[in-house]
């Protein structure tokens, strides 16, 4: 069975500890405005034991909304697994502040380390479609990424995203969820 979108799972522990660490060997705490950043540092000294782990799942699973703190719209989360490996993640903000018009836009992903360079980028991205326009109602998402960061612009471009216009370093891209929902999904080799 290839990859696929999941909800967050006990089933892959192993593999997403392995997994942050790659992040943190690359520097991902240090990434601003980054949930990932966040959760580096926040859940790091929990993942390792099998309740701390248990309590992120289970967080991760949810809608996640935190009215304490400006500017967090509720988003729903989804790891890329193949089997009991975790590949990466896809987070859905259910809708746009001002900041995330600019900087987040509605779908951010992430590929470990050591498993890009695969397709799994343009495979999590194209499997992020049908969840943001069936089950969250988001058409079109808005998709954003650094001017510098050729091979994210290139995974948006491949999932249908039409450049709109570049906000500080930022590029911004409109995907039609629904239009690339009914297309083939890309399977990584």
């Amino acid at each position: 069975m290839p990859p696929q979108l999941v909800a967050p799972t006990l089933a892959v522990h192993a593999s997403f500890l392995a997994a942050m660490d790659e992040f943190r060997a690359e520097g991902a705490e240090s990434v601003p405005h980054s949930g990932l950043a966040r959760e580096l540092t926040t859940w790091r000294s929990r993942w390792p034991t099998a309740e701390g782990f248990a309590a992120y799942v289970e967080l991760a699973g949810g809608v996640l909304r935190d009215p304490r703190v400006d500017g967090v719209v509720p988003m729903t989360t989804r790891w890329w697994v193949d089997g009991d490996s975790y590949l990466g993640r896809v987070t859905f903000r259910h809708h746009l502040t001002p900041s995330l018009l600019t900087w987040g836009g509605h779908i951010g992903y992430a590929v470990r380390p050591g498993a890009r360079r695969r397709g799994h980028a343009t495979a999590i991205l194209r499997a992020a479609l049908p969840v943001a326009h069936h089950e969250l109602g988001i058409d079109p998402v808005l998709v954003t990424c650094d001017d510098t960061n050729t091979g994210s612009r290139r995974v948006i471009e491949a999932c249908g995203g039409v450049f709109e216009d570049q906000r500080d370093e930022k590029l911004r891209y409109w995907i039609s969820a629904g239009a690339a929902a009914s297309q083939r999904p890309h399977r990584p080799v």
